[in-house]
Order: structure tokens, then sequence, then C-alpha cells
């Protein structure tokens, strides 16, 4: 080959990466991501209801309780609504709009990400109808996995289960006022008056936990096999820093500042760890000065680097990346973990970019520029997004090759508007679970579970390890597609 055309099968080469690059399209993926939010809604739907496939459910839930536990979010592909992830996701719809509310504004989806957030909010006002009561669960793990229904007909018990005062859970109590005191900044302007409802319980709940320490699956022990919780220290710690960055209030920075655990240098950020939230919140009051850079706040900084430093591989312990180039944690639903921490590097790249000084992390092995991390975020998303050995986007609806057989009960059942004929439990497992064909409603914007280690996916709506979407692996992209739209 002649050095010309040498030149030119670069130059061809260099098109079509550049093509590849440049056809993601983030602006589509973004709303697509809060679309989802929409199919998983609990409750009597509102008449602006996009997702139409879907029908009212869950109209009676509370009532064994004699309380209105109407609405909230199914946390996956399943029919139960669970609190503490749910509480996660609203936390992190919500920092997704106190970071991005702007980029969300200009590509039209403001809106929807604070109908996302309200369905959530509105949903845990209810369940807190006391100051030490909070009801954590509607619905039964056990039984709703027994039976393959749509939301719409489900015949499974709806037990409602709560923490009190003698039956501690800091851990939901943590959470759930995080979501709120988050949600409460989203709407301050917007809604002066829901904003200050939302701090009202975001303090009451505060107290709750921080008065009656303990983890709430000893008090509620079905959960345990669902979402059981490794802690409440870090829930606490999570509260205090967005009841900090809501109210302004001193006595958040001081709990902050005098607690004996920062949490170290973390290995995940999830749903049950939000020590890592914690480092970044106070990471963002050293870099503007609004706090020392020495004692447990210096900490609290260096931890989150150390996290940050792993995820872009130039850390001393870093995480483990497919061949493929994904960030991989492990084969039980592992993008939740990939989405988490790729939020908390965009966010960081831009505290870093905002401060104006020397903005670099330094790392073991060099240092990271703000726009090193968005780069590396921006590798991640696409990965996610289609850009993988398998070509498959792992955003359902998304680009022409994405999972068909995602294991959710109401994507993989006719929609109740096209076949009213009510779907029993077990009858739903001859008749749509078992079938191998496309799911009849497309499950638009949910992440699933993700690949393996080696980059390898099977779509079957039996691997749930793989094939099972939910709530909290879809909001921290909301933000990160926001920064990259």
């Amino acid at each position: 080959m002649s050095s010309l055309s040498s030149l030119s099968f670069l130059g061809f080469l260099l098109l079509l990466l550049l093509h590849e690059v440049a056809s993601i399209d983030y602006t589509l993926a973004l709303t697509k991501s809060l679309l989802y939010y929409e199919a998983q809604r609990s409750g009597k739907l509102p008449p602006n209801q996009r997702v139409q496939w879907r029908g009212d459910s869950g109209l009676n839930d509370g009532s064994d309780a004699g309380i209105d536990l109407v609405g909230g979010y199914y946390d996956a592909g399943d029919n139960v609504k669970f609190g503490f992830p749910m509480a996660f996701t609203v936390t992190m719809l919500a920092w997704s709009a106190v970071e991005y509310g702007t980029q969300l504004s200009s590509k039209n989806e403001l809106s929807h990400a604070l109908e996302a957030i309200k369905w959530g909010t509105d949903y845990l006002i209810k369940a807190h109808p006391q100051p030490d009561i909070l009801y954590a669960e509607v619905g039964d793990g056990d039984s709703d996995h027994e039976c393959w229904q749509r939301p719409e007909d489900m015949t499974t018990p709806r037990t409602t289960y709560k923490i009190d005062d003698q039956h501690p859970g800091a851990d939901l109590a943590g959470e759930t006022s995080a979501a709120l005191a988050a949600a409460s900044i989203v709407f301050r302007s917007s809604n002066p008056h829901y904003s200050s409802i939302l701090i009202s319980h975001a303090k009451e709940l505060f107290d709750f936990g921080r008065n009656h320490p303990g983890l709430y699956q000893n008090s509620i022990p079905v959960v345990g096999k669902f979402y059981s919780s490794s802690g409440y220290e870090d829930e606490l710690l999570w509260a205090a820093a967005w009841l900090h960055r809501a109210t302004g209030d001193e006595t958040y920075l001081n709990y902050l500042s005098s607690s004996g655990n920062t949490g170290g240098s973390r290995s995940m950020f999830s749903w049950d760890d939000k020590f890592l939230g914690v480092q970044v919140l106070v990471s963002k009051l050293v870099l503007e000065g609004k706090v020392g850079n020495s004692g447990n706040w210096a900490q609290y900084k260096s931890e989150a680097e150390q996290f940050i430093c792993s995820c872009v591989q130039k850390g001393s312990n870093n995480f483990k990346k497919s061949p493929g180039g994904l960030l991989w944690w492990q084969p039980w639903n592992d993008l939740q973990y990939t989405t988490a921490a790729i939020f908390v590097l965009s966010a960081y790249s831009d505290y870093l970019s905002a401060t104006h000084t020397d903005a670099n992390i330094q790392c073991q092995g060099g240092p990271v520029t703000p726009t090193d991390l968005i780069n590396f975020v921006q590798s991640q998303v696409d990965y996610i997004l289609g850009s993988n050995p398998k070509g498959t986007s792992y955003m359902v609806g998304f680009e022409s090759k994405y999972p068909e057989q995602v294991h959710h009960r109401g994507a993989s059942i006719v929609s109740i508007k096209k076949d009213p004929t009510a779907v029993t439990c077990k009858g739903g497992f001859d008749e749509w679970f078992n079938k191998n064909s496309p799911n009849p409603n497309v499950l638009d914007g949910a992440i699933v579970g993700g690949p393996d280690e080696n980059d390898s996916y099977t779509d079957s709506r039996s691997n749930f390890q793989q094939a099972e979407p939910a709530t909290a692996n879809s909001a921290p992209l909301v933000g990160v597609l926001a920064r990259l739209a």
C-alpha cells in the first residue's frame, strides 16, 4: 500500500471512528431514561402519562394498615415497592437535577425529571405519617416472585411493613431523609411550598434515624432477602450532607465533621453504600473553601479521590474492567455500580473545574484533569449505549439492537389495554415468561443488569442477573446524559 493510500485508509478509519462517536444521540438517551420511570409507576396514572401500555395498579396499597400508600415506584421487574432502593433512586434523580438542571432544561427534559422525582417524593411523604413512623415496603417479595403478572392484575398480598421507635431502621430513615432533602433543593424555585414540606420531613427523618439506630432488616426481616442493608452510618451522614446543602444549617456540618467514620476508601457506590456520595459532597465544600482541608474534611476528600483514581485506572487498587473497557463489579446487575460511579466522576469533574485552582486530582498513577474524567465517563456511557464488543445497547429501546427479553413482568405481558383478560399468578409463566420471543412492550430507557466480566450478555427473560432493569440503575445516568447531551 502506498503512503498516500495508507493515509487515505487511516483517514477513512478516523472518519468511521468520528461517525461512531458522533452517532450516539445522548439527548434521545436522556429522553428515554426519564420515560422509563413512567413505566415503573404504581398507583393512579396521571392524564399526561406517556407510557401508554401501563394502567392503574396498587390502588388499595396501605389499606391493611388504614393508610394511603398508593403511588411510588416498583423497584425493578417485579411488583413490590421497596422503600430503601426507591429512596436512593429519588436521591440520585434529585442529585442529577441539582447538578444538571440547566442542561435538563435546555433539552426540554427538566419538567420530566421533576415529575419523576415528585412521583417518588409524594409517596415517601405518604410513607412518613408521623415523625417516628416510616413505611418501608408494600407487597411481599417471596409471594410476588412466585407469580408472573402485570401490576394491573396482581393477586399477591399487598402487605405493608414499617419501622418505628420500637422497631428502628436508621438506614431507611436516613436514605429517605437524604431523598427529601435533595429534592427540596430541586423544587425550591418552582414550588417553594412543596420544598418546605420536603425539608420538614427530611429533618424529622434524620432525627428519627439518629435517635433510633439499627438496621431496618432487623425490624423487618422480609426485606433481608431482597435489599439488606450493610450499615446505617453512611445513610445518616448522607442525610446530613444533603440537609446541610439544602438548609446551610451548621448542625448538619457538625455531624459530618464529628463522625468517627468517614468511610475509608470505598469499592462501590450503590443503594446500599452511600459513603462515596458523602465524601464527594464534602469534597465540594472543601474545594469551595467552605470547610478546611484538614482533619475529617481532608479525609473525606482523599477517600473520594482514591475511588475516582481507581475508576480511571490510576489508583493503587484499580477497579476491574472488562476486555471491552467497562468498569465491572459483580455478576448481578453490574451496571447499577457503573452508572453510580460515573455520575460521581462527572460531578467531581465539574466541582474541580468550578474552583479555578490547579484543577487536578493527584493519583498514584499521575495527575487526572476534569477533562480526563469526562472523557472516561463518556467512554463508559458509549459502552452502555452500544459501543461495545456485542454491538448492543444496554438501554432498552435505544439504537437498533438492545435487549428484547427484559426480565420485567409488565413489559413481558401484553398490555391490559390491548387484552384485559386477567393473567393468573402461574398462568403468566406459561403464557409469557417462558415464551422465547421479544417482549410485547418496549421498556424504553431501562438499563438492564448488563454484560458479564467478559462482555457477554444473554438476552433471555430467565437471565435475571443480566436482563432485569432497576430504577436505581437509571437514576444516576439521567444526570450524566444531561451533562453529555
